[in-house]
């Protein structure tokens, strides 16, 4: 495989990690210390030395040389096993010196000392020598394997070991690679239009630079614009050079003056062809593309652009780079580019233009759906679409296509693909401390959603930030890392998400086959090749883990990351609890003493954590987020090299280990959302502490836990300070030095008692004072009638968000209109401010107040009766979302023009008589329970709006129905407004969602074909619907009808909609059937469900939707009699739910389908037996649940299919609980294949 090279670049970075770790005092102090190991150390450093010098020409030879790899893959393991050792030592060392300060006698200490080390010593003594034998070893084959040392002129200038020769790539020409731009078009239009562009202020050259990773056709689009006929009457003068990797500024300023005179050049020297270049350029206006640029060194860049300051004003060049920091800090470009991923319909385009030599194909269905799912591998990357498109074009079969299909991309051979080449070139160029870093990055599942910090604290763990300045922080040096990853484009901002990151597949790839066996993913590889060179494993939850999915892991003993990860990040709570089996957590995981990096989060059935936990002396990084324990073990406190501990949401949490303070290496320190309340004694002396999320008072002045010790700590990031109300002297908060700790950006205080002395509570908050750097603030519940001095002045200069919520006793708010920096206020629960006048806007006369405030929230204000804010003319310029939630009393004012407001939300403000402010550009209108509000015009740009509250009036009803009708409208929600209309005399062209929930009496029928564009559709407790009637094909995805007790309906001839993938249908008492002919009409149906429709009895003729794959059945009695014929047409389900039913033996033979790979029967109060005959033929099944059927007595006879691998019985069934019992239970024999077995969530496997 020709990208094996690459992972071996990761060896040179640990071989320099391990000259750094032998050179170190402690390794050094260790050796000196006991003159019988000083000759081992000398060997241990000949012999890496030895080894390192032929490492370049290892990575060579290895592409091809399966010995080379082999003895590569064995000097990694080698290398990796002294790290452990080096760890050892320094563990030991840091140990005896701390027991020797534990100790009053220095004759004690000695003699300690002495009986402790020296078993350890000789441990030691004979695992260097076996390391120093293997290195020894590994070092006399190199000459047998023909490696040879590497000279100093072929030696790489990218870091330590880094590969010294890379297949380059083929120099790009301004000639067009591709007639056809796909899905450019608006990046074309973007750049064009900026070229072409004259302004007065013109400089004499500017800089476009195109980013983005390779691959995604940034040469292409720069090749369409240089030959845009534009460019002709726009330029005397145009020039292309690829630059690549190679920047020499005399051979890259030659390159240019020959593109420009189309001869070649014989100047002898950089002066001499600047001057030429200087000669063609004076006074012309040129166009200068500089393809493919790597160097970062500003230096050269700022000779070689000599010459270019001699042309016309208005020249301007275009770069392509993979660099961000090339476009930006070298470059300094006028304007940065950036390329994002083909969208999907441009992908399926210029794949078929390479594979069928024709953009819309006539193809069979089936090879077309092979197509776009290899299309949906390639996840927007033209270079992948265009080489895999290009193979496909001779392959014909379906089964070639298949094996496509089913190949990775990275297995295509490289004399096929340039993918490899493009990114491994990207790689190449890493400087080596980034190349681990990358590297690690292997185990996250593709598509994983990560978040910054969190990486770097798993960095941090691993090692892998080096500091050679001591000025810098681990934490420092890791964001630098990581931006220096973001800017060379390895990682991307995420659309779902913009605090958060993602890895391209692509280079997903990259990194797992940099890595080898060191790495594991789970998802990617089966278990059985887990090998014992394994270091970093990491794996997608299952919502239950049995251990024996992770029996294989034993042989990675040497293990130092066990990393588990969710599917998805952003799911309710309840979607992201796990269980794990109790031998995995008990039995397994401590036999693994290496363990650097451990995460057990949101395993639920975890409520006490191992007390051999504290054997795992090398952990930096524990985890146990969500998790259900009540308390931490006392071992924990001799993990000295813990520096992150993660215990947010450990909701039974109460207190932390008495020694907790002798975790001095810790770093970061996350309890909220637990109960601790008693901070740890001595919680001061953790010196090392950076992040502390959470910082509990506890009551008594002279308690070891109080706030005092926070001026102790160096903190950064998030820091929120809950029960002050135990802060009786206000001089102790003043000790927190608050003021000073510029590193923290967010601070939460927070009072959790009503405390009848204000001007106490009032003194403590002006103690508080935070660093004029804080960006976010929030106070909750404190007890003073006004806010503290520095509300007023330059302190909160830069702060970004500021909430005040529950505040009870306020009854004036502060000045926060003269806050310059302020984007966010959230003024929630004051309930005592009655009138806000004026004073919010701060009383200078000469500045706009709320200058930079984007969204600003008010609510549960019970006695705010009035908003002075009519005078307020040029408040708020950049006010984009305003909210009024629960002012019952607000009676008259709403600001009148608010010029750039999208958002508006006006809820249970009943006595409101004032006009919604008007806007050109409002997007969003929410309004509930605010029937006396006033429309004086009707916004053209709605696009999302929201009319709730029984307590809506008739004429703010009227006034809103013309908006409805508005055309630019894409999504409605109209919810307890049973007076309501929809219109009916217009075509809602553009609304895509529509959602009516106890609303719109008046409707009895629905006409879908005045919706042309809706997709989702819902009608829940719309007391008088009877039907919908269509006679239009429609592009619904989600149909939902809830408690419509009259509905009775569907379209004749069947509900025609080819995209709708989900139906629901719950509570519709009435309905006896659904629609017709889903079979055809419905191709893209994905899930079914039908609940509590106690009438309905048929399935449409031809059953089922063709491709249904998750069918949920519930209290539909009458419709199970249908349900066996319905299933037998289909070829698609994977998942049944039948619940609710009225039987005593099921299934029947041949009742489901053979494709069924999970099943559900719960909630069958009658059912007595399963029958083995209508479960034997199902070879896909993989998970059986069973649940609340108590006269269930056992299972078939003849067991169950075998590949059940899931099995799990919840509830009241208490016949086949008593038979599961392990070991002895009747039924044991019948299920103890089956890998994981779970009754009542606890994994009994």
């Amino acid at each position: 495989m020709a990208v094996e090279f690459i992972g071996s670049a990761l060896l040179s970075a640990s071989l320099q990690v391990a000259f750094d770790r032998l050179a170190s005092p402690e390794v050094v102090d260790y050796f000196q210390g006991r003159k019988f190991n000083e000759k081992l150390l000398k060997k241990l450093n000949i012999m890496f030395l030895s080894i390192n010098v032929v490492i370049d020409d290892a990575e060579q030879k290895q592409i091809r040389n399966q010995q080379v790899k082999a003895w590569l893959d064995a000097v990694k393991d080698v290398v990796f096993e002294a790290e452990d050792l080096l760890d050892e030592i320094d563990i030991q060392a840091f140990q005896c010196k701390l027991e020797g300060e534990s100790q009053s006698s220095p004759n004690k200490v000695w003699s300690f000392l002495n009986v402790s080390a020296n078993s350890f010593d000789k441990e030691i003594e004979s695992k260097m020598q076996e390391v120093l034998e293997n290195l020894e070893y590994l070092a006399s084959k190199k000459d047998i394997l023909g490696l040879k040392e590497a000279s100093s002129s072929t030696s790489s200038a990218f870091g330590v070991g880094s590969c010294s020769q890379v297949s380059r790539k083929l120099p790009s020409t301004s000639l067009l690679g591709e007639t056809v731009l796909y899905g450019r078009d608006v990046d074309k239009d973007i750049i064009l239009n900026w070229l072409i562009s004259h302004t007065d202020n013109e400089k004499q050259f500017s800089i476009v630079s195109i980013v983005g990773m390779g691959g995604l056709g940034k040469t292409l689009l720069a090749q369409h614009l240089y030959n845009d006929s534009k460019m002709v009457d726009e330029f005397d003068v145009k020039a292309w050079v690829c630059i690549s990797d190679e920047f020499d500024v005399f051979k890259v300023t030659r390159a240019i003056l020959e593109d420009i005179t189309r001869s070649t050049d014989d100047s002898r020297d950089l002066n001499m062809v600047q001057e030429r270049l200087k000669e063609k350029l004076s006074g012309r206006r040129f166009l200068l593309v500089l393809d493919d640029v790597w160097n970062e060194k500003c230096d050269e860049w700022e000779c070689l652009q000599t010459p270019f300051n001699y042309g016309a004003r208005g020249s301007k060049i275009i770069v392509t780079t993979r660099s961000m920091r090339v476009a930006s800090s070298t470059m300094r470009s006028t304007k940065i580019h950036q390329l994002e991923r083909l969208k999907e319909e441009h992908c399926w385009l210029l794949f078929s233009k390479h594979a069928f030599q024709d953009e819309n194909p006539q193809l069979n269905p089936e090879l077309g759906d092979i197509g776009k799912k290899i299309v949906g591998k390639c996840t927007g990357l033209p270079l992948a679409l265009k080489t895999v498109g290009s193979l496909l074009y001779t392959k014909s079969s379906l089964a070639e296509w298949k094996t496509t299909l089913e190949s990775e991309i990275w297995d295509l051979p490289e004399e096929v693909s340039n993918i490899i080449p493009a990114l491994r070139l990207s790689y190449h160029h890493l400087p080596s401390h980034l190349k681990r870093c990358f590297g690690y990055c292997s185990l996250f599942p593709k598509d994983y959603v990560f978040d910054k910090k969190h990486l770097i604290l798993l960095w941090m763990a691993e090692n892998f930030l080096q500091c050679p300045q001591q000025s810098k922080s681990m934490e420092e040096i890791g964001e630098e890392y990581f931006d220096d990853l973001l800017l060379r484009s390895f990682f991307q901002q995420s659309s779902q998400d913009k605090t958060c990151f993602v890895m391209h597949d692509l280079l997903n790839d990259l990194a797992k086959y940099v890595c080898g066996a060191f790495c594991f993913r789970l998802e990617v590889e089966e278990a059985q090749n887990l090998s014992k060179v394994t270091r970093h494993f990491s794996f997608l939850r299952n919502r239950y883990e049995s251990s024996k999915r992770f029996e294989a892991l034993c042989k990675a003993e040497r293990l130092r990351t066990f990393l588990p990860f969710s599917r998805n990040r952003k799911v309710p709570s309840f979607l992201n609890e796990f269980w794990m089996s109790g031998p995995l957590l008990h039995e397994l995981l401590p036999k693994f003493k290496l363990l650097r990096a451990l995460s057990l989060s949101c395993y639920v059935n975890m409520i006490e954590v191992p007390d051999t936990i504290g054997n795992l002396k090398h952990l930096r990084y524990l985890d146990l987020s969500d998790t259900n324990i009540k308390k931490l073990p006392d071992s924990i406190c001799f993990l000295f090299n813990l520096q992150t501990l993660k215990l947010k949401n450990c909701q039974f949490l109460k207190e932390l280990p008495l020694k907790f303070h002798k975790l001095i290496n810790l770093r970061y320190l996350d309890f909220s959302g637990t109960k601790v309340r008693n901070m740890p004694m001595h919680f001061g002396k953790l010196k090392n502490l950076q992040v502390l999320n959470s910082f509990c008072v506890e009551k008594g002045s002279d308690c070891e836990s109080n706030i005092q010790q926070l001026g102790e700590l160096n903190l950064h990031g998030t820091l929120s300070i809950s029960e002050l109300q135990n802060t009786v002297n206000p001089f102790d908060a003043l000790a927190t030095n608050l003021k000073n700790k510029i590193h923290i950006v967010k601070l939460e205080l927070e009072w959790n008692a009503n405390n009848e002395n204000s001007v106490q509570e009032r003194e403590v908050l002006e103690k508080l004072q935070p660093s004029e750097h804080l960006k976010e603030l929030s106070i909750r519940s404190y007890g003073g009638t006004r806010f503290p001095y520095w509300f007023g002045d330059d302190s909160l200069s830069n702060l970004v968000s500021l909430k005040l919520s529950n505040c009870e006793k306020c009854l004036l708010l502060p000045p926060l209109g003269i806050l310059p920096s302020l984007k966010k206020l959230s003024i929630i629960g004051l309930s005592s401010v009655v009138f806000i006048g004026t004073e919010f806007n701060g009383s200078s006369s000469s500045t706009v107040p709320f200058p930079s405030l984007e969204t600003l929230q008010f609510e549960d204000m019970y006695e705010w009766e009035e908003w002075e804010c009519k005078t307020m003319t040029n408040a708020f310029p950049h006010l984009q979302k305003l909210s009024l939630k629960n002012c019952p009393n607000l009676r008259e004012y709403l600001p009148e023009k608010l010029l750039g407001l999208i958002m508006l939300e006006v809820s249970h403000c009943e006595q409101l008589v004032a006009s919604v402010p008007r806007t050109p550009f409002i997007h969003e209108l929410h309004l509930n329970d605010c029937g006396k509000l006033q429309f004086d015009y009707h916004p053209a740009t709605l696009k999302i709006l929201t009319i709730s509250g029984y307590c809506m009036e008739a004429s703010l009803l009227e006034s809103i129905e013309p908006i409805i009708s508005n055309i630019s409208l894409e999504r409605m929600n109209i919810n307890s407004c049973p007076m309501m209309n929809v219109p009916v005399h217009c075509c809602y062209n553009f609304l895509v969602g529509l959602y009516i929930w106890s609303s719109c009496d008046s409707l009895i029928t629905f006409h879908l074909d005045l919706f042309p564009k809706l997709k989702e559709l819902q009608f829940r407790d719309c007391n008088n619907l009877e039907m919908v009637s269509q006679e239009k094909t429609h592009n619904l995805k989600l149909f939902q009808i809830s408690n419509c007790p009259k509905f009775v309906s569907f379209p004749k001839g069947g509900l025609n909609a080819p995209e709708l993938v989900m139906c629901q249908f719950y509570k519709s008492e009435n309905l006896k059937s659904l629609p017709e002919c889903m079979h055809i009409l419905l191709p893209s149906m994905y899930h079914l469900i039908v609940q509590d429709c106690l009438q309905l009895e048929l399935f449409s003729d031809g059953g089922l939707p063709s491709n249904l794959k998750q069918l949920h059945l519930r209290n539909c009695s009458k419709l199970l009699a249908s349900l066996k014929c319905a299933l037998a047409t289909t070829t698609s389900l994977l998942s049944l739910y039948i619940g609710e039913a009225d039987m005593e033996s099921f299934p029947d033979q041949g009742f489901f389908p053979h494709s069924l790979t999970s099943l559900s029967i719960t909630w069958c109060p009658n059912l007595k037996r399963l029958n083995y005959s209508g479960l034997s033929h199902l070879s896909s099944l993989t998970r059986l649940y069973l649940s609340s059927s108590p006269l269930l007595e056992c299972l078939p006879k003849e067991g169950l299919p075998k590949s059940i691998s899931t099995l799990q019985i919840w509830g009241n069934c208490p016949l086949l609980k008593h038979r599961f019992q392990k070991p002895n239970g009747e039924d044991w024999e019948k299920i103890r294949h089956i890998q994981c077995i779970i009754i009542d969530n606890e994994i009994i496997t």
